[in-house]
């Protein structure tokens, strides 16, 4: 009863935190504006500045909820990851999910030109670029897995996850070598990640997309915390293995691949929220996990994005370089954990 206690009140923080992060993500930038006047002209308690109100509805707000999709979505899948394979240091990015995404949409971006102008309009569409992401987000994914059903040490498996993301990151250079300027600049910017430049009906497809991803996590979650103690044991409860991996993959698949699909991708968020969920909370319980990771996630990522702006300059970090400063010490942390351990 006193744990429960603890998690409804860790639980209510969080959601003051995810409000205050939001209000405080629209709030600043190169015009600061008061988060009073923010509340104003998103809740309509009053009028607002005509310029005030233009800044926070074509461009902060729209920010704002890109960030908080893309912390919930690439955190859970991050938290799917490190369950499915029993592996602390699994995540979208570190098992060359983002590098499969990236060669799918470098595939569309930079090969587009060779085929019929309307083959290479529908190709280059926000769907097209979506479903490229998706499908090399679950090839990569799919080799990653058939690989660690052969190799049992973990750190064999992030080696493997590594070389395919060499691999693919190979293909991407051979393409970008045959692109012109026009298509090389447009997969760099997209390359360094991206939360700003999303038209509203590319966050109604990525919310889709979103959502659609954590409803097929929301049901894995009992074959989660028995996968925690190998698959085996799974058996025995009768879960059908099988079926819940392919579950399981086609979520991250989705979510990882949406997310970078439209964003670009975004380092060490899959992989650091998590854990830190996981230290907060003090638990394996993923009924508990999956919505701590959830707001986790997303405050984190608000949090980050506000700091890329950095409030008063005229200029915006790449939310990469952010994500890598703050995530990296975390994946340093559990190595050298997991050494200490061993």
């Amino acid at each position: 009863m006193k744990k429960n206690a603890q998690h409804k009140i860790l639980f209510t923080t969080l959601l003051v935190c995810l409000v205050v992060a939001f209000l405080l993500n629209i709030s600043f930038g190169q015009v600061a504006i008061p988060i009073k006047e923010v509340a104003k002209s998103i809740f309509g308690f009053g009028e607002v500045k005509d310029t005030w109100e233009y800044i926070i509805i074509n461009f902060r707000l729209p920010k704002a909820i890109t960030a908080t999709l893309v912390g919930i979505g690439l955190s859970i899948s991050g938290l799917l990851m490190q369950t499915l394979f029993r592996n602390p240091l699994a995540g979208p990015y570190v098992l060359g999910l983002s590098s499969g995404s990236s060669l799918g949409v470098a595939f569309v971006i930079m090969g587009a030109s060779i085929l019929p102008a309307f083959l290479g309009e529908i190709f280059v569409s926000s769907l097209g670029v979506l479903f490229a992401s998706i499908l090399g987000s679950l090839f990569v994914l799919s080799l990653v897995f058939l690989v660690s059903k052969k190799l049992k040490d973990t750190l064999s498996i992030l080696i493997v996850g590594l070389m395919f993301g060499s691999f693919t990151g190979a293909i991407v250079s051979v393409l970008t070598y045959f692109s012109t300027a026009e298509q090389l600049q447009k997969f760099t910017f997209w390359s360094m990640g991206n939360l700003g430049n999303l038209s509203w009906l590319q966050i109604s497809i990525l919310s889709i997309s979103v959502v659609i991803g954590l409803i097929l996590s929301l049901f894995s979650i009992k074959s989660l915390d028995a996968f925690l103690l190998g698959e085996n044991y799974a058996k025995s409860l009768g879960i059908d293995i099988k079926k819940q991996r392919n579950l399981i993959f086609i979520a991250t698949g989705i979510l990882a691949g949406s997310i970078t699909a439209f964003v670009g991708p975004i380092a060490f968020v899959g992989l650091a929220v998590p854990h830190i969920s996981k230290l907060v909370f003090q638990t394996s319980n993923h009924k508990i996990l999956f919505s701590s990771t959830i707001l986790l996630g997303a405050v984190i990522l608000l949090l980050c994005d506000t700091i890329s702006q950095l409030p008063g300059l005229d200029f915006t970090l790449p939310i990469n370089a952010i994500t890598s400063i703050l995530g990296a010490p975390v994946v340093i942390w559990l190595l050298v954990r997991k050494r200490g351990i061993h």
